[in-house]
This record gives C-alpha cells, sequence and structure tokens, in this order.
C-alpha cells in the first residue's frame, strides 16, 4: 500500500518535504504523487500538517527539506505568484475574495493572467482570453444572477464557489482546495463535491477536507497524516482498512 510514493505520470510529485519550526518538525520527509485528472486528498487530525504541507506546496513557505516538481519541473521555493504561472492555482481555508467588489470584477481579476501584461487598464474587449473566461465561469458556476452584486452579498456556499472559480480561471494544471466545504450546509457540501468532481475532466485536484464521508465518496488517492508525517497512502478503501489509520484516525485498533 505504501509502495511508489509517486510515479513517472504524476502531474505533481512531493519528494520528502519537511520544514520545522524551532524544534518542532511540522512536515516531516512526506512523499506522494498527484496523478492526472484525479482528486488526491489529504487528510488527518488537527495539528497533523496539512495546511503546512499545503502551504510548502503552493509556495507560502519556504521547505526547509524536499522538492515539489510540476509535470516535471522543479518548482520548489518558487513564489505563488510563479507557481500560479507554471500551472498551480490554491484556494486558501480563509477566503481571498474582493469583499467589496462584484462577482465579475473578482473574476476580472483573476483571469488577468490569461491576457498579455497591460492589458488590464486597457477597456475590456469582448474577445479578450480573460473576458471569455470571465462568462465561461460565470456560466459554469450558475453564478449569472449574483453577476453585478458585491461578494459580501453572497452566501457563504457562493463566495466558496466563486473562489473555485477564481482559481480555474488562470487554467491551472493542477487545483488546490483547503476545505472547500467547511461551514457549508448539507446540500452545499454536496453541490460543491459534484462540482469539485466534474472539474477533474480538465484539472488535477490536491484537496485537504475533513469531512471522511466526502472524501471516501469523493477521492481517488488518499494520504494520511500524522504528526507531521505520511502515516499512509492508498485508495479510499485500502487507507480505511489500515489498521494504523484506523488506531491514529477512526480512534480504533
Amino acid at each position: 500500500m505504501n509502495a511508489a510514493h509517486h510515479s513517472a505520470g504524476d502531474v505533481l510529485a512531493v519528494e520528502n518535504l519537511g520544514i520545522a519550526f524551532g524544534g518542532l518538525k511540522a512536515v516531516d520527509g512526506v512523499s506522494f504523487g498527484a496523478a492526472p485528472r484525479a482528486i488526491t486528498t489529504v487528510i488527518g487530525p488537527n495539528g497533523a500538517g496539512k495546511t503546512t504541507l499545503f502551504n510548502l506546496i503552493s509556495g507560502a513557505i519556504r521547505p526547509g527539506a524536499g522538492r515539489v516538481r510540476l509535470e516535471g519541473r522543479d518548482v520548489t521555493g518558487l513564489s505563488p505568484a510563479r507557481l500560479q504561472r507554471a500551472g498551480l492555482a490554491r484556494s486558501f481555508q480563509i477566503t481571498n475574495l474582493f469583499f467589496d467588489m462584484t462577482v465579475r470584477e473578482n473574476l476580472r481579476l483573476a483571469a488577468q493572467v490569461l491576457d498579455p501584461p497591460g492589458a488590464i487598464f486597457r477597456p475590456l474587449s469582448r474577445t479578450s482570453r480573460a473576458a471569455l473566461k470571465v462568462e465561461e465561469l460565470v456560466e459554469r458556476f450558475a453564478l449569472g444572477p449574483k453577476i453585478h452584486e458585491p461578494v459580501k452579498a453572497l452566501s457563504h456556499g457562493e463566495q466558496r464557489r466563486l473562489e473555485i472559480a477564481m482559481c480555474l480561471a488562470s487554467e491551472p494544471r493542477v487545483l488546490m482546495l483547503d476545505e472547500p466545504t467547511q461551514g457549508m450546509s448539507h446540500q452545499d457540501t454536496e453541490d460543491t463535491a459534484r462540482l469539485v468532481r466534474g472539474l477533474t475532466k480538465e484539472v488535477t485536484i490536491l484537496l485537504i477536507e475533513h469531512d471522511i464521508g466526502l472524501v471516501m465518496s469523493l477521492s481517488d488517492h488518499v494520504v494520511v497524516m500524522h504528526q507531521g508525517r505520511r502515516l499512509a497512502a492508498g485508495t479510499p478503501a485500502e487507507v480505511r482498512a489500515d489498521p494504523a489509520v484506523q488506531a491514529a484516525y477512526f480512534g480504533q485498533g
């Protein structure tokens, strides 16, 4: 079950990634791969190092050890902006939205990376890649009725949906979502799960999610963290059956 940490075909490969804060190893030699157009989910109890791992992969924190490869290219320690240009987009646990701006303005800002530098200052032509991307995302995420509303007027579920749309605006190869269903109603959670599953047609997804039922039904591959280390990895069924996981995570054993 813990055989190959990652394979040659993986879009994202994490190799012995680590960071220590003071004397504490928050992430300690973690390796795994994310297969193309699949959902790889990182789970583990609070304090297991999941968000720190995401910070190391996405460039928010420079790793103390190990490497991150995106489509074979070493991207370890690149800034989040350079990583985004390389094809990696991340949504945060705390939303990253401009609350006083409209839904359209938020999407327009996110999509500006598709246009040549300086295009943001020119009148928006209907044919620009960014403009077309905004229209496509509005349609796809059913944001049409809210397009001219300020983001602060949206429901929690709509805000999270907009945030995922904004991540996709840069046409990433890998999309990292940190607890996308946090604080959502049951219905919103189901809708978001369906949405995320649909995204795998075009993007590889790396997820942190606390809802175990959702993880088991949504994920292709699960990585379990415990006290900064990788405890197990495999299919949802393999991970659920692992005695070490049951002891550490499900309180059995």
